[in-house]
């Protein structure tokens, strides 16, 4: 093993390509970590494979239950090979341009539509990173799962940014539903 000077026009062209890629500091120090960079090395040789990891969902799974709870209604859709450029975020025409619509009137208008249930907002909070950036200041719903609270309330799941992460809420179905409150589609591509 050589001795390695990195000289400044080599270190120069490091963070050029840092900032390229829009690295963090964080992501940086991780990089030079145990072995990463010579796994990275053994890549550019061709000894190694980068392979895309698939992020699939499955969503004929039970979906989380809150304590105290039951599910009133999931609509299984089978396996979602998730890519966020294959969801829609969808508003009924009730809840743009300032108007409202109660929950109860948004979830009849949605019957047909290829709502998302529980199990993808549950996927998403577990790996945050495939949330899409313009999710963040939405309240996102994930209809295909109806909750029913022990008092005998109607609830849909939420997903929102709450400034430090990822979290999930819930709405009851008598309330309002603004443009602030998109649901979850899958689209048709």
């Amino acid at each position: 093993m050589g001795d390695l000077m990195l000289d400044v026009d080599q270190a120069g062209e490091l963070k050029a390509a840092f900032r390229r890629g829009n690295w963090t500091n964080a992501e940086i120090k991780r990089l030079c970590e145990g072995d990463i960079l010579a796994q990275v090395r053994d890549i550019i040789r061709g000894r190694l494979e980068l392979k895309a990891i698939e992020h699939v969902i499955d969503c004929d799974a039970d979906p989380y239950l809150p304590e105290g709870w039951k599910v009133e209604e999931h609509q299984k859709s089978g396996l979602l090979k998730w890519d966020a450029k294959l969801v829609e975020l969808w508003f009924a025409k009730g809840q743009q341009n300032g108007k409202v619509l109660k929950g109860d009137k948004l979830r009849q208008e949605l019957v047909g539509k290829p709502v998302l249930n529980a199990c993808v907002l549950d996927y998403l909070l577990a790996n945050p990173h495939l949330i899409p950036e313009e999710w963040k200041g939405k309240c996102v719903f994930f209809w295909g799962t109806i909750y029913r609270s022990s008092g005998g309330n109607l609830y849909v799941r939420y997903l929102y940014w709450s400034g430090g992460g990822w979290d999930w809420r819930f709405g009851w179905l008598a309330y309002d539903w603004h443009d602030n409150n998109p649901s979850a589609l899958r689209t048709s591509n």
